[in-house]
């Protein structure tokens, strides 16, 4: 897990590095001044002259000064390492999540992989400042101000030995019951994100249905229960002040008494005023680097299952990959599909597609209908390669999807999806997904094509209109209008519109077909559509049942020959039917 953390670190090692050698000078010079201290005032006593007292002066402002320049050097360096770690972190989490397959984002909330590239970074960044900096400094301060106090204090500093164990045994107990708690929190944090998430995409839904009550209890028992579970692990955590502080009074109380009794009933044979001075300024020193690992500690332990979280996405593989030597060329439109079965994961119990054999020729025009859950979707999610068959082989070009480069497959099949997706910014920059090479006119052109230059033209900016994120300042069937138009400019091979047109009125979703009949005639179309209108000038239309196949053949023929189109078809007409009854 560290390794492959460590792997961002990549362009900052060199400051990760020098960090902890600034650290060690700074503790070295830190730790060599009571020592000089020491000195000083065991010449004093014994009564040096001035030229004395100024050279160890200057001996101390020069300690000091490099203490203090290394010390600030350390703090400009850890930043930058630290900084640098978590923005490549977020760098290579954000790569890895674009190179998953729909089937490795199930795995994922969404939610749960914006709280790992967030509040789960910022907890590894923290720590990752404290390991290299803190945790160097904290351990060797530690020592040297342990192994100047034996030299200065000899047997008094035994106490220390009996301290340290405590402290140990202390830490670990702590490091034992907190970890659990901070497994389950960050579990919960996803849950918290997700409400949250869903509350604000569904807004219109919740105001229109007066649901804000019900979405601001669902909201506070998520929020109550990450607060129950963090006061419980903060409070065992908490534990470690009370523990850190009975060890220095312990310590401070004993080196007071039994020091000043030393000095007294010695008169300063055993130990001397200097030697007391420099033994209390390293207990004090000892005592801070405890604090401080303390601290160090904390952070740790909070970063440690944060740490897990973030190497899971990282270690997550696509289970699409390209092979050793792809095809980049897609010759043509044609699709095969070849014994196909599909499910949607390997513990799935039943399969979403079952035998599938279709031929479709490069060009043609195909229509899909089916009632809810038939599949339809899942058919032509296959084509592109968003998923892989299960069982079967689809091919494209009559070249298996799987021999193909993903990125050059992809380029040749657009896919206007059911949940149509615009993205923040102009309606040119949306559009120019399809084609970022894109010309004004080439634009323009196919959002006529796609009848959604009209409205376009309405808006006071035009193409430069600024679009909100998802598209929330334009119509369902606006939205859906300007996604046709993007898929027109990539000037595919195959073109899928999945139910894309469902929020436009038959006149213009005939227009828009037509359009693409002339526009495109080389391109295979296929129309994924609830309404038989859409796909009644189809070349062929599949009738989709339960992952199946159930039929193929023209509009005339499966009204003629199959009961699941007829009764769509009266179903969907027996209105106007009546009405000219």
């Amino acid at each position: 897990m560290i390794s492959a953390l460590l792997k961002s670190l990549r362009e900052y090692k060199k400051t990760t590095i020098i960090t902890p050698l600034l650290v060690v000078m700074e503790v070295v010079m830190e730790c060599i001044i009571p020592f000089i201290i020491a000195n000083l005032v065991n010449q004093i006593k014994a009564g040096c002259e001035l030229s004395v007292i100024i050279k160890y002066g200057v001996v101390l402002i020069v300690m000091a000064s490099l203490s203090l320049f290394f010390g600030a050097w350390a703090g400009s360096t850890c930043s930058t390492a630290s900084c640098g770690f978590a923005k490549n972190l977020r760098h290579d989490m954000f790569y890895a999540i674009q190179k998953y397959s729909f089937e490795n984002i199930d795995k994922f909330l969404t939610s749960s992989l914006v709280t790992r590239m967030t509040t789960d970074i910022t907890n590894v960044q923290n720590a990752f400042m404290m390991v290299i900096r803190t945790a160097i400094r904290a351990p060797l301060m530690l020592i040297f101000a342990f192994t100047m106090a034996f030299i200065m204090g000899g047997k008094m500093a035994t106490i220390f030995l009996i301290v340290l164990p405590i402290l140990g045994i202390g830490l670990s107990i702590i490091i034992y019951k907190s970890i659990p708690l901070f497994k389950r929190v960050f579990k919960k944090y996803d849950n918290l994100n997700s409400s949250i998430q869903e509350n604000i995409k569904a807004m219109r839904v919740v105001k229109s249905f007066v649901r804000e009550d019900y979405e601001q209890e669902k909201f506070n028992y998520a929020a109550e229960d990450v607060c129950r579970d963090f006061t419980k692990a903060e409070r065992i955590l908490a534990l470690n002040n009370p523990l850190m502080q009975f060890c220095i009074y312990t310590v401070m109380v004993f080196v007071l008494s039994f020091g000043s009794y030393t000095i007294i009933t010695s008169r300063g044979i055993d130990l001397d005023v200097g030697q007391f001075s420099a033994l209390l300024t390293y207990s004090f020193m000892m005592l801070m680097s405890l604090m401080m690992l303390s601290m160090v500690f904390v952070m740790i332990t909070m970063a440690g299952e944060s740490s897990k979280r973030i190497a899971e996405v990282l270690a997550e593989k696509s289970t699409l990959t390209n092979p050793e030597n792809p095809v980049h060329e897609v010759a043509d439109g044609s699709i095969s599909f070849e014994n196909v079965s599909f499910k949607y994961s390997k513990t799935a119990k039943r399969m979403a597609l079952s035998d599938i054999n279709l031929q479709i020729k490069s060009g043609e025009t195909i229509g899909i209908i089916g009632g809810t859950g038939s599949s339809k979707s899942s058919l032509v999610q296959l084509i592109s390669r968003l998923y892989d068959a299960t069982e079967g082989v689809v091919k494209v070009g009559g070249i298996d999807v799987r021999d193909y480069d993903i990125e050059s497959l992809r380029n040749q099949v657009a896919v206007v999806l059911q949940k149509n997706i615009l993205f923040s910014g102009t309606i040119k920059e949306n559009l120019r997904w399809g084609n970022k090479e894109a010309t004004d006119e080439e634009m323009i052109h196919a959002c006529k094509l796609a009848c959604a230059d009209e409205f376009i033209s309405q808006f006071p900016q035009g193409y430069d209109t600024y679009i909100e994120q998802g598209g929330a300042n334009v119509s369902g069937g606006q939205k859906q209008r300007l996604c046709i138009a993007r898929a027109l400019l990539k000037k595919p091979k195959i073109l899928i519109l999945d139910d894309s047109t469902s929020a436009v009125d038959t006149r213009t979703d005939a227009n828009i077909r037509k359009a693409m009949r002339e526009y495109i005639p080389e391109t295979t179309k296929i129309i994924i559509a609830q309404r038989t209108a859409s796909v009644e000038d189809a070349d062929r239309i599949i009738v989709m049942d339960k992952g199946t196949i159930n039929a193929i053949g023209t509009h005339s023929e499966l009204l003629a020959k199959n009961e699941i189109y007829r009764e769509i078809y009266t179903s969907q007409n027996k209105a106007g039917d009546q009405l000219e009854d």
